[in-house]
């Protein structure tokens, strides 16, 4: 037990410590060390009511990153995964409410598909969905992952807030995150298991997997910064939905995961969700056109002589307005 623990307090901080390792080797390089701790000593500790705005956030990742363990060791992975998608829902409606940004209808039409197909799978779940282990509590799983979700879409929203409204860069923000995320860890650990910690040491119980889940915590989030920097918004809702069924495949093969028609419809339902969600706005007019063309039947407009064509859309997708997917803090996963 003192491993998951600490492993949610090591995962918490990891990305901050992987930043203050990426802005020391920047000014290692320029052989200024002593230009990067008065640098970290005013950015961090002269205005430290710029960096106090971070424990909220921080906090909640914190308690995110517990979540999901008690979420994970409720449910099957492959149901984790599908009902996690919410973190899409819940980011869209605090970004509307936080950001004041708009959504397109077919947005808004992806989000209800969204929840519907999570409905789905949640009640093939209640219904049995095959054999689970009795120390596994459905109701438990479900309560932690949308706690976790909630949680998700605000921190990452009042996250990208913060990054907008201050010229500090995306390295500092994180550096800063992990200080506070490693003191709350610290606190929680020991306030839950400090008598095991202090007879047993502190990497009691850290095997291979633990780390394999710290590191895998620490760098997600990196990678989807670098995810959304160098590719599309359309590539990480296939790369989601590659998730979904790779978890899905995982659970078959390690778990004995039944895969019956409802958990597959529930899952195609997030699927599709997720990916007209990741939709170029551009892209999402031409659908609803296409739609409500082919809805009022087939019908041509001539062209008045002497005149231009109407403008075509074009297929290059470096010539569509896209929306964020989901905001580009790199601690969102």
């Amino acid at each position: 037990m003192a491993a998951v623990g600490v492993g949610g307090s090591t995962a918490a901080a990891g990305p901050g410590a992987v930043s203050a390792g990426a802005l020391a080797a920047g000014t290692a390089s320029a052989g200024n060390v002593k230009h990067l701790v008065l640098f970290l000593h005013e950015a961090v500790l002269v205005q430290y009511v710029d960096t106090l705005k971070l424990a909220v956030p921080s906090l909640i990742y914190t308690l995110q990153n517990n979540l999901q363990y008690v979420a994970i060791s409720n449910l099957p992975a492959a149901t984790f995964q599908v009902t996690y998608q919410l973190k899409i829902l819940t980011t869209a409606l605090f970004s509307v409410l936080m950001l004041n940004r708009s959504l397109s209808r077919l947005q808004w039409a992806s989000l209800l598909l969204l929840f519907t197909g999570v409905a789905i799978v949640q009640a093939q779940q209640a219904g049995g969905g095959g054999p689970r282990p009795l120390d596994q509590n459905p109701g438990a799983g479900l309560a932690a992952v949308v706690a976790s979700c909630l949680s998700s879409g605000f921190a990452g929203v009042y996250f990208e807030k913060i990054l907008k409204g201050s010229s500090g860069s995306v390295w500092l923000r994180n550096l800063q995150l992990g200080l506070f995320g490693t003191a709350l860890g610290l606190v929680g650990l020991w306030w839950a298991e400090g008598t095991a910690v202090a007879h047993r040491g502190f990497f009691f119980g850290y095997t291979p997997a633990v780390w394999g889940v710290v590191l895998n915590q620490a760098f997600g989030g990196l990678l989807v910064a670098v995810v959304v920097k160098y590719a599309d918004n359309i590539l990480k809702g296939f790369a989601t939905s590659l998730s979904i069924v790779l978890s899905t495949v995982a659970s078959i093969r390690l778990f004995g995961f039944q895969l019956d028609p409802l958990f597959a419809l529930g899952a195609g339902l997030v699927i599709g969700a997720v990916y007209l969600y990741s939709l170029p706005r551009g892209a999402a007019k031409a659908i609803a056109s296409a739609s409500s063309a082919s809805a009022s039947g087939p019908c041509t407009q001539q062209q008045p002589p002497g005149q231009p064509p109407p403008p075509q859309l074009s297929s290059h997708r470096g010539d569509l307005v896209t929306e964020p997917f989901l905001p580009k803090s790199v601690l969102v996963k």
